[in-house]
């Protein structure tokens, strides 16, 4: 039996927490406090988990602002803002952890799993953009906690840099790829990759099985998503969701 489930990561502890979406439950965003607004034109300072119309408090999300110049949503490697860091850092130097989202499937079997794609839509058709807002996504591939060291090798098909993705109404619906069969935790890469090593020795993982790249199986599979919101009219934004799909083997 396969399934995808959404685990928020949040301030403090427990580190996570399920996001129910067949119970109504998401992510919120907001600007200094729950059910403050954000500006148009501006991003969120404060992320929750809450219920589908974003009216009922959660707990408190890792928060991950876009920092990009303003004129320059292209920028490699593109800056994130963190809730509990004093200035921006480079994409590539995000851990896991600090995302507000944990995206996972498992299976009773080991398998692979390939053509894994998100796109942000309005709820009812996912060829429709959010309405209202521009949204910005950023997949981190970073195992270990320290801001000093970049991503793993191991990346989604296509991707050179380390920017975000941008949803946009006022440009056509594309999806965005993930990374092929990222391992539980994320801890896949591929055979020349050395930056996991001493992870792995240290915590009795065979590295063998862990640097197959697309070629690698397991019963769990996990992505760690950056989010960032930006409306772009006013009012609250119910026609908003995120899609998540793969295909598995």
């Amino acid at each position: 039996m396969a399934e995808i489930k959404f685990y928020a990561n949040v301030q403090g502890s427990p580190s996570q927490t399920l996001i129910d979406h067949t119970a109504n439950s998401g992510i919120g965003f907001y600007g200094s406090a729950f059910g403050v607004s954000v500006p148009i034109g501006s991003q969120q300072s404060t992320t929750f988990v809450t219920n589908a119309n974003g009216t009922a408090q959660g707990i408190a999300l890792n928060n991950t602002k876009y920092n990009n110049d303003d004129d320059n949503r292209s920028q490699a490697p593109g800056k994130v803002f963190l809730s509990d860091v004093g200035s921006g850092i480079e994409l590539d130097k995000l851990p896991n952890y600090l995302c507000p989202l944990n995206i996972r499937f498992t299976h009773t079997e080991a398998v692979k799993v390939q053509n894994c794609k998100l796109r942000i839509f309005d709820r009812n058709d996912i060829n429709n953009h959010a309405s209202g807002v521009v949204t910005y996504v950023y997949e981190c591939r970073h195992p270990l906690s320290s801001t000093s060291v970049s991503n793993l090798s191991h990346k989604a098909p296509g991707r050179s840099t380390d920017n975000w993705v941008v949803f946009d109404p006022t440009l056509s619906m594309a999806d965005m790829s993930f990374t092929n069969s990222p391992g539980s935790s994320g801890l896949n890469t591929v055979s020349t990759d050395t930056s996991l090593d001493s992870y792995y020795s240290q915590n009795g993982i065979n590295s063998n099985t862990y640097k197959l790249g697309s070629l690698h199986t397991n019963t769990r599979h996990d992505w760690y998503v950056a989010l960032s919101s930006e409306p772009i009219t006013i009012g609250s934004k119910t026609q908003y969701g995120l899609y998540f799909s793969v295909e598995y083997l």
